[in-house]
């Protein structure tokens, strides 16, 4: 498949505020039980003020996707059968359920309310890595695509980015949290590693149910393809190929299995010792990098079937 950027951009971004998101609130929630002490409500607000940030960006950038944006609203009304529809109604809500908790930490309001609605706004950014993962994973032409681990993936990579955002926040505004909150992100992270692993090794595996015989619907053994249609060119030969050689996805699958896990570990480690959070920031831009990188990968490994027709003139 043919990657388009707004979508790369839009899922990694709001991939990274969701994740920061459940790290805000299980910084508030491990101190309700007394694991730790409580963090200052600026810790809350001001990260839910990043929290939005990010999310306000995806939103920006998906934008850029549409053909007519003024029509944009109309994406909503397939929510019965549509997983985009549905993330496109859950993504607001979330936004505002995380402007409400961080407005009530602002406004003094810890305790009771702000465990409510920090409760509500994780369950709603769960939902809403369902609704992203499940736009893929619910293709069965796709094989690439249409496993549980694609909605596991998209739930992990985006929770180690954001606890790693957590934990160079952690570092500027709560220091007491830095260990504990570099633990969990190590273990989301090493978590992600596994899922992401799996994925690439299922899908080397996989071998394409269709032929070139089901695909144009003729049953001769021999079919040889000797044009591409008139002018040798279509939307079906721009928008589902991505034109990369095998050697450059080679080189961009271990580029970003570099980038997303043993290297901000890596920073991640020495951030937390040194107690720097330019140190962390540096691991979170790199790990960012690194998604760019793996999101497309996910992209273009997707094998359309109708490429069996459009993919070689003999």
């Amino acid at each position: 498949m043919r990657p388009a950027f707004s979508v790369i951009f839009l899922t990694t971004l709001i991939g990274a505020g969701q994740g920061l998101f459940v790290a805000l609130y299980s910084a508030e929630f491990g101190a309700w039980l007394g694991v730790w002490a409580m963090p200052s409500e600026q810790y809350f607000s001001l990260g839910c003020v990043l929290v939005l940030a990010l999310l306000g960006a995806g939103l920006l950038a998906s934008f850029f996707h549409l053909g007519r944006p003024e029509r944009a609203w109309r994406s909503a009304a397939m929510w019965r059968s549509s997983w985009l529809s549905r993330e496109v109604i859950v993504l607001p809500v979330f936004m505002a359920a995380a402007a409400a908790f961080g407005l009530a930490h602002h406004l003094r309001g810890a305790g009771d309310l702000t465990l409510t609605l920090g409760g509500a706004g994780v369950a709603l950014a769960l939902l809403l890595f369902v609704c992203t993962g499940m736009i893929y994973a619910c293709l069965p032409f796709l094989q690439e695509w249409h496993t549980p681990l694609t909605v596991i993936n998209y739930l992990l990579l985006g929770c180690a980015s954001g606890f790693l955002l957590g934990t160079t926040w952690a570092a500027a505004q709560a220091p007491a949290l830095l260990v504990t909150a570099a633990a969990w992100t190590a273990g989301v992270t090493l978590a992600a590693l596994v899922m992401r692993g799996a994925a690439l090794a299922r899908n080397a595996r996989l071998r394409p149910k269709s032929t070139v015989q089901t695909a144009i619907g003729v049953k001769h053994p021999r079919i040889a393809q000797k044009a591409q249609g008139f002018m040798g060119g279509s939307f079906n030969t721009r928008d589902f190929f991505h034109g990369k050689s095998h050697a450059w996805l080679r080189l961009v699958k271990w580029g970003f299995l570099l980038l997303v896990f043993p290297l901000p570990l890596a920073l991640l480690a020495a951030g937390s010792a040194l107690a720097s959070w330019p140190v962390l920031a540096a691991a979170f831009l790199l790990q960012y990098l690194g998604l760019l990188a793996e999101r497309w990968f996910f992209f273009v490994q997707a094998r359309h079937p109708q490429n069996l027709y459009y993919q070689a003139i003999s």
